[in-house]
């Protein structure tokens, strides 16, 4: 029998970012993280294993940060609960008996209740080492790849699997537009574009009715009767709270079908916490229950469920949904709200936009035109959204939009937002896009 003063369960994102902020609230604590698997993929970095990156070996979560924080680890699946007791019980024989416990289990590929999904060389997309390794070598004795779903990880396995110059990449998504859950029409049609011209065939406005072949998948029927030849599908369409451990042990779930958790990240158990994919979310816009599931969002969780473990010190504010993904050398981003959705959920809104080159003059090396789009709620004049497409750099000029989302920064706020600047790293403060897609906002007010 192990003793801890805290344990958790599972060692992705929420699982590392729990312990580690555990370690630094609760130095004198004992601290064990128990998971599944010896290694642990990175779980955004999952799609450029088939490209960029090159093998699941070279995309791994690390174990020296919980070596140097004094945390300890086991390998070991965690199979019971026992609340009463206040201890797990592992696939491996042994007992952990915990003062507190943190649930980080995650999420599985949501797989559809589709005819043909269960045939060899159908790949839901696991964040596990094994299967991925299983995954890249069909794809490197492949020539034809089905991507079912055209959201992120399905646009980014399709352009990192492009790469290879040798497979005949499509996505069939059922939406109108790839990417459109989280974009306005006009970022989506930019996106698609820029795949297209880089070799992966979009069929949207497609439902995928069944997996062709006997034993193996050969193709894929779409709705309008059409087949398409695969020697390899790929399922990229969400994912599932990873709930089945604490369903056994009884905890309360939520209404999306994760597990129950106030602001705190406490369960329905006063002395077990939930962080990740496997927690329930409510969002920040109005507190509906939320699906969203990203590892940043993960994080956030962690580092408020480590905090609170023998004290509330932080409470969750909602998920604002912050996106950013990249095409080739131009990359595109999302923070809040799209314009279409918060018509969709009775905003009233005004809308900014600004364009121009990322740097000053424009003839500097690495120049390239950036955008921004700002979504404001008319009564207030308060942030709802923001929307980027450019070079690098709006993966961290997003975040800058989450933030004055976050903080309900007003049209006025941003338009006098003090930024630096610099000819070799940003656009000119005249034209800075952030700042006159405010400008914008105002005009369109009046």
């Amino acid at each position: 029998m192990k003793k801890t003063d805290v344990a958790i369960v599972g060692g992705s994102a929420a699982g590392l970012t729990a312990a580690l902020t555990a370690r630094r609230h609760y130095p004198n604590k004992k601290i064990l993280l128990v998971r599944k698997e010896k290694l642990v993929p990175i779980p955004c970095g999952i799609p450029y294993i088939f490209g960029t990156v090159g093998s699941p070996d070279k995309n791994l979560m690390p174990d020296t940060p919980l070596q140097k924080n004094n945390v300890d680890f086991m390998i070991d699946e965690v199979v019971e609960i026992d609340r009463e007791k206040r201890s797990l019980k592992t696939e491996g024989g042994e007992e952990i008996v915990y003062d507190k416990l943190v649930v980080a289990t995650g999420s599985l590929p949501m797989v559809p209740p589709v005819p043909g999904f269960d045939k060899e060389n159908v790949f839901p997309v696991f964040k596990d080492v094994e299967r991925l390794s299983v995954m890249q070598q069909k794809m490197n004795t492949s020539k034809k790849v089905v991507v079912i779903g055209g959201g992120f990880i399905g646009v980014e396995m399709s352009d990192e699997m492009n790469k290879s110059g040798d497979l005949e990449v499509t996505i069939c998504e059922l939406l109108p537009h790839c990417l459109q859950l989280a974009f306005d029409p006009e970022i989506c049609e930019e996106a698609e574009k820029l795949l297209a011209e880089r070799g992966v065939k979009i069929l949207s406005n497609q439902k995928v009715i069944s997996v062709e072949g006997n034993k193996k998948a050969t193709g894929v029927k779409l709705s309008d009767g059409k087949v398409l030849e695969a020697d390899m599908v790929v399922v990229g369409i969400g994912t599932v709270a990873n709930v089945s451990l604490a369903e056994k042990a009884g905890l309360r779930m939520g209404p999306t079908g994760s597990i129950w958790v106030d602001r705190t990240l406490r369960t329905s158990d006063e002395n077990i916490f939930a962080c990740g994919d496997c927690a329930e979310k409510f969002s920040f816009f109005g507190g509906k229950p939320s699906k969203l599931k990203l590892a940043s969002i993960a994080c956030s969780e962690a580092r408020i469920a480590g905090a609170n473990l023998f004290g509330a010190q932080r409470e969750s504010v909602g998920t604002i949904g912050v996106f950013s993904s990249a095409i080739g050398d131009h990359s595109f981003a999302v923070a809040g709200m799209s314009e279409s959705f918060a018509k969709q959920q009775g905003y009233d809104v005004i809308i900014g936009t600004a364009e121009g080159p990322n740097r000053h003059p424009g003839g500097m090396p690495g120049t390239a035109n950036q955008k921004v789009k700002l979504i404001f709620e008319k009564r207030t004049k308060v942030l709802i959204g923001s929307q980027m497409a450019g070079d690098w750099a709006v993966g961290e000029l997003i975040n800058v939009a989450s933030a004055c989302i976050q903080h309900k920064m007003t049209i006025d706020d941003i338009a006098c937002f003090q930024m630096g600047t610099h000819p070799a790293l940003t656009a000119s403060p005249v034209v800075y896009q952030f700042v006159n897609a405010a400008e914008s906002a105002l005009l369109a007010m009046s």
